[in-house]
């Protein structure tokens, strides 16, 4: 049975990375750019962190297994639809916005039916399963995506989970589904929409700052005929923090609603307990580490080495093989080593390799540098993800765990949604910033050649291949030598750009070891802890 959960979580976390990986093929079939497929990626996690605590209550409304099967049919269509996209908007439409919605009725539904159909040891065993399962699907998705790519095309991805969804809808039956309660709780509306518009705002405004500038305005957008530019600042800021203002309103709303004895969309004061709370934070860590690290890694080996896709697939194999490993043998370390240990192990080894990273990439590839750096990340983040969904599930009660299981699929979408946003914000700004330096810095570029340059990227610069840059500076003209100086110094600052990305994520990683303070220091499983051991929030 668990195996049935697995495959459809595989196919969950697939897609992900199977676009990461083949971004060059399908910026080149749809006719966009690397920033138009980043806002599709970032899309893709964003619905379903803003819809997933929806999926969840949809699960307790409408049966578990139900809403599981559900979840799929909708998740086929939507794999059928990108298959089929002839452009980069019905793409969005199929993948990030068909695709996102079905899958927040699966994942709140596969954590809460692995609960309903294990206990105890079976139980841990199981949520490894799971999880291996994930980092499998994360990590075997470039090496996936870039054969198939290579050989037909990305659209074969995406047509083959139609057919694996086909296969599995049959089996159904064999999972033992969760009793729903007597009273099937309604719809919080409000909720629904307080909740998505917060954290839509604040993702599109991180996403958004390598464009419009993140406090300083540097190409804001034009409301009718006029700049966009609030108090003299960037539309970034207010955006963030008017997003964050919508989601304490949230909390309001659902503290109300729950108040009045309605049914709230998020129960508040399950945020208050400890061991849920510390497994939510370390989860949305986790996946904003490996989606944005998994966003800006393809980039350096397809856009600056310009291997292939599955050339890029066999680059990243390291961390896939490691991940898979570590992730299987997690539950088993967990049943001798406190959980706050074994996560803290982990994101040692991908600082370690976030460093090793740094310290290897370059205009050509250090293959032995490279492969290590890919293998202790595979290493660290194969441990982390082995543990959190255990630590998560079991913090509640089993009539809660729906709700849970909504509140674990926010975190981690959330978190892969703003790892894509920052990530590739910090890399596009990184980028216009490095090459201006380089470019106004240049003696062998002309002043006025230099004041055009600058005016041409007010707006932006693209993620492309050098050779790119080369074609279109020979098209204006110029001589041979100045040719070669704009150039280089765009090689030299896709480099600089992809360091701080890299640097970016060393730096998250730190600040996600002090928070492992909220997980178990004991092993999980040798206690108990009651879900009300902490005082509701707030």
């Amino acid at each position: 049975m668990v195996l049935v959960l697995a495959a459809a979580q595989f196919i969950m976390v697939l897609d992900t990375t199977v676009m990461n990986v083949s971004i060059s093929a399908v910026v080149e079939d749809l006719d966009t750019t690397v920033s138009s497929l980043q806002l599709a990626i970032t899309a893709y996690t964003l619905v379903m962190a803003a819809f997933m605590l929806t999926g969840g209550k949809l699960g307790d409304i409408l049966g578990r297994r139900r809403a599981f099967t559900i979840g799929l049919l909708i998740y086929g269509v939507g794999s059928l639809t990108t298959a089929l996209s002839p452009n980069i908007d019905v793409l969005l439409i199929g993948w990030s916005l068909i695709e996102g919605l079905g899958a927040t009725l699966v994942i709140p539904a596969i954590a809460a039916l692995v609960a309903a159909n294990y206990e105890g040891k079976a139980r841990a065993m199981a949520y490894g399963i799971i999880g291996g399962i994930a980092a499998a699907g994360a990590a075997a998705g470039p090496l996936i995506g870039g054969y198939i790519t290579t050989v037909a095309s990305w659209r074969w991805v995406f047509a083959g989970e139609t057919a694996v969804i086909i296969l599995l809808l049959p089996v159904m039956r064999i999972i033992r589904d969760q009793p729903r309660t007597a009273d099937r709780p309604r719809i919080d509306v409000p909720g629904v929409l307080l909740s998505a518009a917060g954290m839509a705002l604040i993702v599109l405004g991180i996403l958004q700052s390598s464009t419009w500038g993140a406090i300083k305005p540097r190409n804001p957008p034009v409301v009718n005929g006029e700049e966009l530019t609030p108090l003299g600042f960037s539309p970034v800021p207010f955006l963030v923090l008017g997003g964050l203002v919508v989601l304490a309103l949230f909390a309001v709303w659902e503290r109300r609603v729950e108040a009045r004895g309605g049914e709230p969309l998020l129960r508040i004061p399950m945020l208050g307990i400890g061991r849920l709370r510390g497994g939510l934070v370390m989860l949305g860590f986790q996946q904003l580490v490996i989606a944005g690290t998994l966003f800006v890694l393809p980039l350096y080996l397809q856009v600056v080495l310009g291997k292939d896709a599955l050339e890029t697939g066999i680059a990243i194999l390291p961390l896939s093989i490691a991940m898979f490993v570590f992730a299987l043998s997690g539950p088993k370390l967990a049943e001798h080593v406190p959980v706050r240990r074994i996560v803290q192990a982990g994101l040692v080894l991908a600082l370690l390799a976030a460093v090793v990273l740094l310290a290897t990439v370059d205009l050509e590839l250090n293959e032995t540098g490279f492969a290590v750096g890919m293998a202790l990340f595979g290493a660290g983040v194969g441990l982390v993800v082995s543990q959190l969904g255990n630590v998560i599930m079991s913090a509640v009660e089993p009539e809660d765990t729906s709700e849970a299981g909504g509140l674990q699929g926010t975190a981690q979408n959330l978190g892969a949604s703003l790892g894509t946003a920052i990530l590739g914000a910090i890399l596009l700004s990184g980028l216009l910033g490095a090459f201006t330096r380089d470019v106004v810095d240049n003696p062998d570029i002309p002043a006025s050649v230099q004041q055009e340059l600058v005016a041409a990227t007010e707006q932006g610069i693209e993620f492309v291949p050098v050779a790119e840059v080369e074609s279109a500076v020979q098209g204006a003209g110029l001589p041979p030598a100045q040719v070669d100086a704009i150039t280089s110094a765009y090689a030299d600052a896709q480099i600089l750009a992809l360091k701080a990305a890299l640097g970016a994520a060393a730096i998250v990683i730190l600040i996600a070891l002090w928070f492992t303070r909220g997980l178990p220091a004991t092993r999980l499983g040798a206690e108990r802890a009651p879900p009300e051991e902490a005082a509701a929030a707030g």
